[in-house]
């Protein structure tokens, strides 16, 4: 095998190149990351059916060098940056690859048909090559973090993170300042990753177990940097404004961290859906309940973020928003009496039960209403 110079372009056969099983992309770990593994996460995850059919139709522009590490295991080169043009290239030109992945993983690839004169275009193409990782973290985070190829909010967490390890967990603010992000930002990142990798860890919650397709790694980001958030687990209210570290949770509260893994996330193996719908407002009113005792213990009751909320407020504004909602309601059931039929006499026990509740409740209240008035004449 031809050695080649690092700092400098080659031209590459394509059956020379791997992709990188550490892609910053990946939310989970891979378990023996062959390369039909990560084409297939690639294209399930990574939208390549626009990049399939533009390299189908116009051949493989090779303008911009993928960067590569030489694998001395090997001499294979693995590519670090320009795994989705790579994943592309390989599924056109590899047939039999896109029936192994059908076979292991019940996954159907369609790709594009394409002239045979594209097809030359991608038997090689050109790769920057490089002597380790961290000659070319700068220029790869800076590109993926604020340039022409932004990645997820994960992928970047989970770059700066593998980052700061290699500079064992100090110079957060040379991170930041070599990728052209603000500090601040990097620092929450980071320590979001080392909580998330604590509780993967120690068997409180898998990436993979997620209850909805896509994992968001900003919906826990923001949230950790609540204080209402910080105190439920017990961890300093700046934890995460300066260099961040590995493990920040205290291991007597990790019932709690899982129970708020799984309200933010919810868990694909116990069919739970996460109470946290949206960013905004659920983040704020799930921070509220963990706020507040009695809200906290009806959450944990009943997984029910609405119900769970309404106790974060006086018991007088509960008193009176309910008063005011079921005449609402009570209204807007008798504009839509002629719905009725009169034969479905469950119904019409259900309006006897509010008929009895709400004399029980007009009654209670007059007693209190005259003995308030005989209190304020008697003053």
């Amino acid at each position: 095998m031809v050695q080649l110079e690092t700092g400098k372009v080659h031209s590459v056969p394509i059956k020379r190149l791997r992709l990188d099983p550490h892609n910053p992309r990946r939310a989970g770990r891979f378990e023996d990351p062959t390369d039909a593994k990560i084409i297939t996460w690639l294209y399930v995850s990574a939208e390549l059916d626009e990049l399939l059919l533009s390299i189908s139709t116009n051949g493989y522009m090779d303008i911009e060098p993928l960067v590569a590490l030489r694998d001395d295991r090997d001499d294979s080169l693995i590519v670090l940056d320009g795994n989705r043009r790579l994943a592309a290239i390989r599924l056109l030109s590899d047939p039999k690859l896109i029936t192994h992945i059908k076979q292991s993983k019940s996954l159907t690839i369609r790709v594009p048909r394409m002239d045979r004169s594209i097809l030359s275009t991608l038997e090689k193409v050109s790769v920057y090559c490089v002597d380790s990782r961290e000659s070319v973290r700068s220029y790869i985070g800076f590109k993926h973090m604020n340039g022409p190829a932004i990645w997820s909010t994960y992928a970047k967490a989970r770059f700066a993170t593998d980052w700061h390890e290699q500079l064992n967990g100090k110079d957060i603010q040379l991170i930041a300042k070599m990728i052209g992000d603000q500090h601040s930002t990097i620092a929450r990142m980071v320590s979001t990753i080392y909580v998330l990798d604590q509780a993967f860890q120690n068997g409180l919650f898998d990436i993979e177990d997620r209850f909805t397709p896509r994992f968001k790694l900003a919906v826990l980001c923001l949230g950790l940097s609540r204080p209402q958030y910080a105190e439920y687990l017990k961890i300093s209210e700046n934890w995460n404004q300066y260099d961040p570290q590995p493990n920040p949770v205290n291991p007597e509260e990790f019932p709690r961290l899982k129970r708020l893994l799984m309200w933010i996330y919810g868990s694909r193996k116990d069919n739970q859906p996460p109470v946290v719908k949206s960013l905004n407002p659920d983040i704020k009113r799930l921070g509220e309940v963990l706020g507040h005792p009695e809200s906290l213990h009806v959450l944990e009751a009943t997984s029910d973020l609405d119900m769970a909320h309404k106790f974060t407020n006086s018991i007088d504004y509960r008193f009176v928003h309910s008063l005011y909602h079921a005449r609402e309601e009570i209204r807007e059931a008798l504009h839509s009496i002629r719905a009725f039929d009169g034969l479905d006499d469950s119904l019409l026990n259900i309006a006897e039960d509010i008929k009895a509740t709400s004399e029980t409740l007009y009654q209670r209240m007059q007693e209190k209403s005259s003995k308030a008035r005989f209190e304020r004449v008697g003053l």
